[in-house]
Formats: C-alpha cells, sequence, structure tokens
C-alpha cells in the first residue's frame, strides 16, 4: 500500500508518498516541496494573492498528479493557518475540490501540534523522557510536549515567519528599537504557553520545520561545523543560533541569502525565524536544540495508519486509479470487496455476451462494472431504501479518476438496480439525454440480474452465458443446480427490468459449472 501526505502550509507545501511497510510503519520514497509562501500578505490582508492562489492551486495539481504516477492508494491532505484565517480561502479549498477530487481538511493549530509531534517520536528515540517540540511555520507555532506513550500538551501560537514580516519590518535589515519590539512581542505571545511546558517538565527541545532546520545548519556552520549530510537528531546550541541571529538581523536580503546554509527562497524572513526561535528557547531555559527532519506530512501517515489498521494488511492490489478510488469509498462504507468483485464479474459476463443485443461499448462496460463495486455503499446509512442512498453517496464522494458523466451513470444505475425501474417521470432520470436513459435502462437491468444470481453472497453462481434469438434471450446458469435454488428463485423476479431494455424475453437455464 502506498499513501500520500500533502501539507497546505503557509510558507512551503510539501508532499511524501510512502509505501507501508507494516501497520506501523512506512518507507517514504518520494518527497517534493516548493515554497509558494501561500501566506505572504495574508496576515495583513486576510486574503491569499493572486500569485499565490494561482501557484498553489498548480503546486496541489501536479503534486496529485505524481501521487496518481507513483500509484498511491490514498492522498491524505490538510491545510494551516494561512488557508484558515484568508477569506478567500474557502474559495481555494473549493476550486481545488473541483480540479483535482481530493479534499483537504483544515486543521485546528492545536491538531496540527499533536500531528507533528507523532512525526518527530518516530524518528528521534525519547528513551523515555518527555520533550518539548517546536515547529515554526509561516502562520503559526505549534508547541507540543509529551513522551513515547502519550502527548500531554499540544498548543498553537499566532507567530510565524510570514506573519512576522506582515508585522515588522518587510524583508529589510532590522533597527535596534524594532528588535526590542519584535523580541516583547514574541514574550508576550509564547509566555502562557511556554510557562505551561515548563510546568510538565522536559528534559530536551526538538526542532522541526524548514526554519528551523535552516537555521540550525546555517549556525553550525557559521560556528566552524561541515555541512550536515542530515539534519535529524543533530544538536545546535542557543548560542550559535544567537551568534547567527544578530548577525541576520543587520542585513539585507541579498546578504541573508549568500550565508551557507540559507539560500535565496529563505532570505526573505529566515531572520525574523532566527529571532523567533532564540527568544523560544532562551524562554524555555534550555542551551541547545536538537533538529528533525520529520514534520507534518510524515504524522499525517502515521496518524492514517493508526486509524486504519484493519485495512493495512488487507489493502488489496489495483489496476488503475479509478479500482483504488472505487475501493477507498467501498472500505470506507464497510462494504464486503471480496463479493462485490464476484458479482461485477457476474455482471460483465452479462454485458459482455450481450453486446449485440444492447450495442454498448467499453465506456459503458466501466459504468456496470464500477456501479457493481459500489451499489451497496447505501446499507451503511440503513438497508431500507439503500439503492437511492447508494446513488447520493455515490454522487457526492468525489471519486477520483472519473468525469461527472461517469460519476452520473454510475449513480443511476446504482438507483436503479432494485426496486422502481427507470420511468420518466422519476426527476433525476427525465433530465437525462436520451443516449444516457437507454445506458442506464440496460446497465442497471443487468446489475439487477447479476446482484440477484448472488442472492445469499455465497457465490454459488460460477459463470453466466447469454444465448439469444430474434425474440428470446436464455441465461445459462453455471453452478451447482442443487445450490442455486434460491439465486435462481430470486433472478426470476428481477428479469422484467433487462428483459424490456432488450426487447427480448428471459429465460434461466442453470447447467454444471466444469469442474476445472
Amino acid at each position: 500500500m502506498k499513501l500520500a501526505a500533502i501539507d497546505i502550509g503557509t510558507n512551503s507545501i510539501h508532499m511524501v508518498i510512502a509505501k507501508v511497510t507494516h501497520r506501523n510503519s512506512f518507507q517514504i520514497i518520494d518527497r517534493e516541496k516548493e515554497m509558494v509562501k501561500l501566506g505572504e500578505g495574508v496576515f495583513a490582508t486576510n486574503n491569499l494573492s493572486e500569485r499565490a492562489y494561482r501557484e498553489g492551486l498548480e503546486t496541489i495539481r501536479r503534486y496529485v498528479q505524481l501521487a496518481d504516477q507513483r500509484g498511491a492508494d490514498e492522498i491524505i491532505t490538510v491545510a494551516t493557518s494561512a488557508i484558515r484565517e484568508a477569506h478567500n480561502g474557502g474559495d481555494f479549498l473549493n476550486e481545488l475540490v473541483r480540479e483535482t477530487g481530493i479534499s483537504p481538511e483544515v486543521i485546528s493549530g492545536s491538531k496540527e501540534a499533536r500531528l507533528i509531534f507523532k512525526a518527530v517520536r518516530n524518528e528521534i528515540a525519547l528513551q523515555g523522557a518527555h520533550a518539548m517540540v517546536i515547529d515554526i511555520g509561516g502562520g503559526s507555532t505549534e508547541i507540543t510536549v509529551g513522551n513515547e506513550q502519550e502527548i500531554l500538551m499540544g498548543k498553537s501560537m499566532k507567530l510565524g515567519v510570514l506573519r512576522l514580516l506582515d508585522m515588522f519590518s518587510g524583508e529589510g535589515s532590522v533597527g535596534e528599537e524594532a528588535i526590542g519590539v519584535l523580541e516583547a512581542h514574541i514574550r508576550f505571545v509564547a509566555q502562557n504557553i511556554i510557562q505551561e511546558a515548563k510546568d510538565l517538565g522536559f528534559s530536551r527541545i526538538i526542532g522541526t520545520s524548514g526554519t528551523i532546520r535552516t537555521l540550525g545548519e546555517a549556525a553550525h556552520i557559521a560556528a566552524g561545523g561541515k555541512p550536515m549530510k542530515s539534519v535529524n537528531a543533530e544538536v545546535v546550541k542557543l548560542s550559535d543560533l544567537d551568534n547567527l541571529t544578530k548577525q541576520l538581523l543587520k542585513m539585507k536580503p541579498e546578504k541573508r541569502a549568500g550565508i551557507n546554509g540559507i539560500g535565496e527562497k529563505r532570505a526573505d524572513a529566515i531572520h525574523l525565524g532566527g529571532a523567533l526561535l532564540v527568544q523560544l528557547l532562551q524562554m524555555a531555559g534550555v542551551e541547545e536544540i536538537t533538529l528533525c527532519d520529520a514534520s507534518l506530512r510524515e504524522g499525517l501517515i502515521l496518524d492514517y495508519l493508526e486509524n486504519h489498521t484493519q485495512s493495512i494488511a488487507n489493502f488489496p492490489e489495483s489496476k488503475d486509479l479509478r479500482h483504488k478510488s472505487a475501493f477507498q469509498l467501498a472500505y470506507q462504507f464497510n462494504v464486503d470487496w471480496e463479493q462485490k468483485m464476484h458479482v461485477a464479474s457476474l455482471a460483465l459476463q452479462l454485458f459482455d455476451h450481450s453486446s449485440k443485443l444492447h450495442g454498448l461499448g467499453d465506456f459503458e462496460r466501466d459504468i456496470v462494472e464500477y456501479a457493481s463495486l459500489l451499489h451497496s455503499v447505501g446499507q451503511y446509512i440503513r438497508f431500507e431504501r439503500y439503492h437511492k442512498h447508494s446513488r447520493y453517496i455515490i454522487a457526492h464522494a468525489g471519486l477520483r479518476g472519473f468525469n461527472d458523466e461517469e460519476i452520473l451513470l454510475i449513480s443511476q444505475v446504482v438507483r436503479y438496480h432494485r426496486k422502481k425501474a427507470p420511468a420518466k417521470k422519476h426527476k433525476k432520470f427525465k433530465k437525462l439525454t436520451k443516449a444516457q436513459k437507454n445506458t442506464v435502462r440496460i446497465l442497471s437491468g443487468i446489475l439487477r440480474v447479476a446482484v440477484s444470481l448472488d442472492r445469499t453472497k455465497n457465490q454459488l453462481v460460477k459463470e453466466v452465458v447469454c444465448k439469444h434469438s430474434r425474440k428470446k434471450l436464455v441465461l445459462q446458469i453455471a453452478g451447482r443446480p442443487e445450490n442455486m435454488k434460491l439465486e435462481l428463485w430470486a433472478t426470476r423476479r428481477h428479469l422484467a427490468p433487462l428483459a424490456k431494455a432488450l426487447g427480448r424475453d428471459i429465460t434461466l437455464e442453470p447447467v454444471p459449472a466444469d469442474p476445472s
């Protein structure tokens, strides 16, 4: 099983793709990061800029395409402070849903903190001790305290590098007076949360996020250290961070970009991130910080694995994105996937053997296959009227890999696979084109028969062969005739809609299945 996690952050948009190796472990097989700076100007204007809006959508579209190409079975997506606070954040998410089919969860700061801690303790050995984790983002900073077994607190503060950039001095150097105001502001906002963390107690501080890792490596190099091959678990002294930050605050962006370990993309706000980190460490009363590579996206993967333990071991291999998408919806609504695969097989046999009668092609063949796989999702709500519940779920589930017409037809075929056949007076059916109505009549008739042929859900019918003449259609039902009595009884009761759609009288002929 493969999972993709997309973190729509205020400063950067990240994605990791992971291969699940066990119920609680995974291997990262791909990473992507784009510093879109989605939150640039948000905290001054309360709106995503036109540039950020456009580049954000383009980046996520590309990520979704990559995740699909890499075979991701699920794409987990969350958005943080910029989307939470922008007036047009909802518009951004709605457009993202329409264009990609994914539906990001806008998470709270406290949930973000807890997900980050899960990622950190999966990468750093806490050895039974309490740790405080700091994650500095573009719009907020998360503080978490916990250990290997539990998370004791998870809080978020409205302190982030882009938020501070909107509040103080822009990208240029910061004067002494402004530095005093900046530091006082940080201490005022952070004091209660840092005190709560100190009251709980911790023996070490771990820092994650791009801002902290960048500052840590740059401070380490500036103090005479060699570039780090991996920042994970490396320790950086507060004194080195403080010395670097004092230099950065006096520099213009182009000079900051020339500092080894920083680079052009972070030069606009890294000095403010340094001031924030130094103040937090001083308030916490520590002399050093441990760096960590893992962050929110790894936490999303771990959280998914914790909440889907039953699906991990038995997640089937899927032939393509649409098959994966159908399985995920079926799993969500507790559908017996193996049984529905059998119904789909019977439906496709009926479709293929009667192709000269109905004249439909590959497009419609796919419709009846996915309608067969998903026809019972509505039973999760209630058995009564479940065909209508199933139609609603399919129409609104955002199935990835299907276009609007395919979803419309699948939902309509499912709607009419039991109870009343399609009728002109039905409002939704009446809106279909003439060709679509014909397709729904035929495919819903086929699905009705296929479902009946597995009435006991014991997969007793092994094969269906159709033989037809100008007036009749004979369905040869292969299995053990003495065991198929209930299936044959149920199917005879549900032949009329298909007979009408195909213009043939239909009879059943049970035959012994081939022993091989």
